[in-house]
């Protein structure tokens, strides 16, 4: 079913706005001129919102029909599914439309049951690999930092639109299209007393180091990772109280998430400064979303455009929704965000037969794939190897594949699906998220069965994979 002729079901937001005003159904409903019985259907997604109750919406209470367009209960489902395999589980399968109708008409409790399985898998985690320490009960419950400040990101759409708006501003206050460092050194100096200084007394691997009121840059840093080096510290220093305002109402539970999603916010003011919103939309769609082309343009890496590009989440001036990953050399998801459709494991590594595994085998090539989910949904991906390192020949090599993609509708605007044919079934590879949550039969690759599905082992058969399940 094409996306635009979705129908708009939004239970949990109208309950929650509903709740903020303290109004019963019945005062909603003769606000929003329809009957109680039809506003209490909306609230429990047995009706779709119309046309006229989203015009009544906003008339009424002003309301932001983003978050009620917004819907993150696919990713909800995906990690749902992903867990239930844990054997804690073992005996207890709730149907796939059980699942949708708790992703649905309760998010609250499902992001809190999500939550919950996180500390009890840190705890697990800490227990197995520290069994000759004893865990206090505090420590042993707190969420895995990094993980908890991923998914607060993931579920933010990776778009944080008064950081996002603020690092446009200062962007073209200082018009830093051109002679980007200078500027910023000036505006440092001039605005905060901070002079910046460029020194080779760092370790190689040490990106910046700030000692009262001055900033030593690596030397050795291109000039667009010192720019974002700069801009960092310019969010902490003009935005501590809009950085302050997110990171209270996040919730973190320990503080070293705090912490680490304050280094974040700080990277994301300074990608919205170097790749500012508008500016950077235009140039995506006038170059058709050619990474180097807008590298070039904006004086930033490929790495840099391809996440900047799947952050275009801007009510009312969105971008094609892209989903990126980047993927180390053992296959393990580093960075992931989809404001498409298609979801992530949480959990391990990426489908093998995803194209960001390909691109491995052919180095700087731009590795392109015509992809299918197990829900039938149709992608296009693209995928490139990164090498980053320190200089000096005893450094390390860091080699990275990174993926973006989107769903299949939008594959024409972007150029390297040129010349494809996208009508092609067979041009299409069958992909997963992961091998515990895919359903697929006969694949070669599978590592674990599903989740939900009853082993079958035959001593008198063998294939490449020893097992079958239920409903091969």
């Amino acid at each position: 079913m094409d996306k635009s002729t979705r129908k708009l079901f939004a239970g949990a937001q109208m309950r929650n706005l509903r709740d903020q005003n303290g109004l019963t159904q019945k005062d909603c409903a003769d606000r929003l001129g329809i009957s109680p019985s039809y506003l209490n259907q909306i609230e429990n997604n047995q009706r779709p919102l119309t046309a006229a109750v989203i015009l009544a919406l906003v008339e009424e209470f002003k309301a932001d029909i983003s978050k009620f367009t917004t819907d993150d209960s696919s990713r909800k489902l995906s990690d749902l599914r992903e867990i239930l395999v844990d054997p804690i589980f073992t005996g207890l399968a709730p149907s796939l439309q059980e699942l949708k109708i708790a992703t649905s008409n309760t998010p609250d409790f499902t992001a809190a049951f999500l939550a919950l399985h996180n500390a009890y898998q840190s705890t697990q985690e800490k227990l197995a690999s520290l069994d000759d320490m004893l865990q206090s009960e505090e420590s042993a419950l707190k969420s895995q930092p990094y993980e908890e400040v991923r998914d607060f990101f993931h579920y933010e759409n990776n778009y944080i639109d008064t950081l996002d708006r603020a690092g446009e501003e200062f962007s073209i206050a200082l018009d830093l299209s051109s002679g980007s460092q200078a500027k910023l050194i000036e505006h440092l100096r001039a605005h905060h007393n901070i002079d910046v200084q460029r020194t080779d007394a760092l370790k190689p691997h040490q990106l910046r180091r700030t000692e009262g009121r001055i900033i030593y840059l690596n030397r050795n840093l291109p000039e667009p990772t010192g720019n974002f080096q700069l801009l960092q510290q310019i969010a902490f220093l003009e935005h501590a109280d809009v950085i302050d305002d997110i990171l209270n109402g996040a919730n973190f539970k320990s503080s070293e998430s705090y912490d680490i999603a304050r280094i974040g916010l700080g990277n994301y003011f300074a990608g919205a400064a170097q790749m500012p919103y508008m500016a950077f939309l235009s140039t995506a769609q006038e170059f058709r979303h050619d990474l180097e082309l807008m590298a070039d343009r904006f004086g930033a890496s490929l790495e840099q455009i391809a996440h900047r590009l799947s952050t275009l989440q801007r009510v009312g001036d969105k971008g094609v929704p892209f989903f990126f990953l980047r993927v180390d050399r053992s296959g393990t998801i580093t960075k992931r965000h989809s404001a498409a459709q298609l979801q992530f494991a949480r959990f391990g590594g990426a489908c093998p037969l995803w194209n960001v595994h390909q691109a491995f085998e052919r180095p700087g090539d731009f590795v392109r794939q015509l992809a299918i989910t197990p829900d039938n949904e149709k992608y296009f991906c693209v995928a490139r190897t990164i090498t980053k390192r320190t200089p000096g020949y005893h450094s390390s090599i860091r080699r990275y594949s990174i993926g973006l993609g989107c769903n299949i509708n939008h594959a024409k605007s972007v150029v390297y699906a040129d010349e494809l044919n996208l009508e092609n079934t067979d041009s299409y590879d069958p992909i997963g998220i992961s091998c515990r949550i895919c359903e697929r039969t006969g694949c070669l690759h599978r590592s674990v069965p599903p989740i939900g599905k009853t082993l079958r082992i035959d001593p008198s058969k063998r294939s490449v994979v020893p097992f079958s399940f239920d409903n091969e």
